[in-house]
C-alpha cells in the first residue's frame, strides 16, 4: 500500500530559483562590473575582417589545391568557433584567400597563426641582440665561457617561478630559470658536445646577426624545414640554434587547457602524444640527459619561434607534457585550440585588415527590440484579458523567464564565448510563445479541475500532474529541433538554434520552480482560493460542477441550481 502523498512546499521551490537567480547576477557582477551586457555578434556590434593570403610553405614545390584551401578553412574556423557559438565567418575568396570576420575589436592572431608545433633539441643559446664587437674586441653577444647561469644546475625547480614564460614540464622534465647563453662553438670542435659539431659557419654566421627584436614580423607564418638546423628567438629575450625535429607536433593526440594538478598556479596547456609520438619523445629526452648547457635543453618550436626551452633531467617514457608559465586562462584556450586542431597545410600572409561598421545591424537591433517589446505587451494584454488574475502569473513568469535568460547569455558569453546575433534574439523572441504556450498548458488544466468542482488547492496538484507531461514532451520536441538545426548547420543559424534550445530549457525551469509553486502559494489566499470573480477562477464564470452534501453533483451554468437554493 502506498503512503501518503508528501504535501507540497511551494516555497521551498520559488526560494531556490531565487538562489539561483541571485547567484547568476551576482556572477555577472563579477565578470563584468555594475554594467552586464552580452557579447553581440558580427552583425550588431561589428568586427574585424582579415584576408590571409595563402602561398607554399619554404621549400615546398607544387600548386595551392582547392582540397588545400577546404581544409585550411575548416581549420580556421574550428579554431575561431571553437566553442561552437563564437559565430565568426570564415569563408574561402577566390582560389588562394581566406575571409575571416571575427565579432568585437580584438582579432585573436594566434588562432590565425600556421600552428607548426614542432620539438627541436637546443645546440646553443645567446642574448636576442646581434653580436658586436666591444672595445677589448670580444663579441658583446657572446658571453665568454665562464658566463654559465648558476640555474642550469639546479635540481628541479618549479614552472611557476620560471622567468622564461612558457615552459613544458612532466614528472621529469624542470625548467631553468633562464636559458644558457653558451660561448660561440668553433666548428667542428668538440667542446661542446655532440650538437656543436652541425653548426656550420654559415649558420654561425646567421646566428650571431640575428636581430630577435626586429625580425618577428619576418618569421611570422614562415614554416621551417624539420631536417635542417633552425636559428631562431623567443619572446623573453634569447637567439637559439636548434637541432633537427626530434618530434613532429602531428604526433600530438590532444591539446587542452587547465589549472596544475595541485589547483595552485597559472593556466596551462596539457599534451599527450600518440604511440609513435610517446617513443620518439622518450628516446629523445634519453639522448639529453647528461649533457652540457645548454645541449641538455629541449625546444618547443610553434611557427618558428620558441615558445618554450626546458631542461631535460631523466627519461620521460609517458608521451605527456605541459606548456606552463604566465598564461592568463584566455591565452591557454587559444593555444590549446591551436594545437588540437591541427597544422594548417598551408603557410597564409595578412594581406587586408578591416573594420566593420555595425551601423545597419544596429538599426535592425533597435527595430526588433521595438518590434519585440510590442509583441511581449500584447501577449501579456491579451492573458490579462482572458485569464485575469492568472494573467499577472503569466507575466510574472515571463518576467522570471527573461530574466533567467538574459542573465545565461551574458555568463555563457563569458565562460564559453556565446555571442548574441540577430539570428539568435529571433529564437530567444520565438522562445517567449513557447514559454507562454507553457502557462497555457497548465492554466487550462487547472481550470478544468475546477470545472469538475474541486476546489483550488486540490485542483493545483491534479492540474499539474496532467499538464507536466504535456509541457515536458512539447518541450523536449522543442529542444529536439533545435538541437538538430544546431548540429546540422553553420553560422549564424547556430546560433539561433542554440538560444531557443537555451530558452526551451529555461521554460521547463520557470514552470517547475516558479510557476507551479506561485499559483500552489495563490491558491490559499481569498482572493484566488475563494474564487473572486477576477481572479480568473471563478467557479460560477467557469461552469463549474457544485457538489451536494451526498456527494453527487449537479451542474449549473451561471447561476445557482434549485437544490442549491433550497
Amino acid at each position: 500500500m502506498a503512503g501518503p502523498t508528501p504535501a507540497p512546499k511551494p516555497g521551498r521551490s520559488l526560494a531556490i530559483i531565487a538562489a539561483v537567480l541571485i547567484l547568476m547576477y551576482a556572477g555577472m557582477l563579477l565578470l563584468q562590473g555594475t554594467k552586464p551586457t552580452p557579447k553581440l555578434g558580427l552583425d550588431l556590434q561589428g568586427g574585424t575582417s582579415v584576408t590571409l593570403t595563402a602561398r607554399l610553405p619554404e621549400g615546398e614545390n607544387g600548386q595551392i589545391t582547392k582540397s588545400a584551401m577546404d581544409q585550411a578553412k575548416q581549420i580556421i574556423e574550428d579554431r575561431v568557433n571553437g566553442t561552437g557559438v563564437a559565430e565568426a565567418e570564415v569563408a574561402v575568396q577566390g582560389n588562394k584567400n581566406i575571409v575571416v570576420n571575427i565579432p568585437g575589436d580584438e582579432l585573436k592572431t594566434d588562432l590565425l597563426s600556421t600552428a607548426l608545433l614542432r620539438f627541436r633539441p637546443v645546440l646553443q643559446v645567446g642574448q636576442a641582440a646581434p653580436a658586436q664587437q666591444s672595445p677589448s674586441g670580444t663579441p658583446s653577444g657572446s658571453p665568454s665561457p665562464s658566463a654559465t647561469p648558476s640555474g642550469s644546475s639546479s635540481p628541479s625547480p618549479s614552472p611557476s617561478t620560471s622567468d622564461n614564460g612558457r615552459a613544458v614540464s612532466g614528472a621529469l622534465l624542470g625548467q631553468q630559470s633562464s636559458p644558457s647563453p653558451t660561448p660561440a662553438p668553433t666548428p667542428g670542435a668538440g667542446g661542446q658536445g655532440q650538437g656543436s659539431t652541425q653548426i656550420t659557419p654559415a649558420i654561425q654566421k646567421q646566428f650571431n646577426e640575428l636581430d630577435c627584436t626586429k625580425s618577428a614580423e619576418e618569421r611570422q607564418g614562415k614554416i621551417e624545414p624539420a631536417d635542417q638546423l633552425l636559428v631562431t628567438c623567443d619572446s623573453d629575450g634569447f637567439k637559439y640554434i636548434l637541432g633537427p625535429t626530434a618530434v613532429e607536433g602531428t604526433h600530438l593526440n590532444g591539446a587542452d587547457a587547465g589549472l596544475p594538478g595541485s589547483g595552485v598556479g597559472s593556466w596551462q596547456v596539457n599534451l599527450s602524444f600518440d604511440g609513435t609520438g610517446t617513443k620518439q619523445f622518450a628516446q629523445t629526452t634519453k639522448d639529453l640527459v647528461g649533457q652540457q648547457s645548454p645541449q641538455n635543453q629541449f625546444a618547443i618550436v610553434l611557427d618558428g619561434q620558441v615558445v618554450s626551452a626546458p631542461v631535460v633531467q631523466s627519461e620521460i617514457p609517458t608521451g605527456r607534457a605541459e606548456i606552463t608559465g604566465n598564461f592568463s586562462q584566455s591565452e591557454a584556450k587559444d593555444l590549446a585550440n591551436v594545437l588540437k586542431y591541427g597544422a594548417l597545410p598551408l603557410a597564409f600572409d595578412q594581406s587586408e585588415l578591416n573594420e566593420i561598421s555595425p551601423t545597419l545591424g544596429s538599426d535592425y537591433l533597435r527595430v526588433g527590440i521595438i518590434a519585440g517589446a510590442l509583441g511581449l505587451a500584447l501577449v501579456g494584454l491579451y492573458l490579462l484579458i482572458y485569464y485575469r488574475g492568472l494573467g499577472l502569473v503569466a507575466i510574472a513568469s515571463l518576467v522570471m523567464a527573461g530574466l533567467l535568460t538574459y542573465a545565461s547569455v551574458v555568463l555563457l558569453g563569458e565562460w564559453i564565448g556565446f555571442t548574441l546575433t540577430l539570428a539568435g534574439i529571433a529564437g530567444l523572441i520565438v522562445a517567449v510563445g513557447i514559454t507562454a504556450d507553457s502557462f497555457v498548458v497548465f492554466f487550462e488544466r487547472l481550470r478544468d479541475e475546477v470545472r469538475e468542482g474541486r476546489s483550488l488547492r486540490a485542483a493545483v496538484e491534479h492540474g499539474w500532474r496532467r499538464a507536466r507531461r504535456t509541457i515536458l514532451v512539447a518541450d523536449f520536441v522543442s529542444f529536439l529541433a533545435a538541437a538538430v538545426l544546431y548540429i546540422l548547420s553553420i553560422g549564424s543559424v547556430r546560433g539561433f538554434a542554440f538560444a531557443l534550445g537555451l530558452t526551451t530549457v529555461i521554460d521547463v525551469v520557470v514552470v517547475f520552480f516558479f510557476t507551479k509553486p506561485l499559483i500552489a502559494l495563490l491558491a490559499r489566499t481569498e482572493f484566488y482560493g475563494g474564487g473572486h470573480r477576477w481572479s480568473g477562477l471563478d467557479p460560477d464564470r467557469l461552469g463549474a460542477r457544485r457538489r451536494l452534501p451526498t456527494g453527487e453533483p449537479q451542474t449549473i451554468v451561471g447561476r445557482r441550481s434549485a437544490a442549491e437554493e433550497v
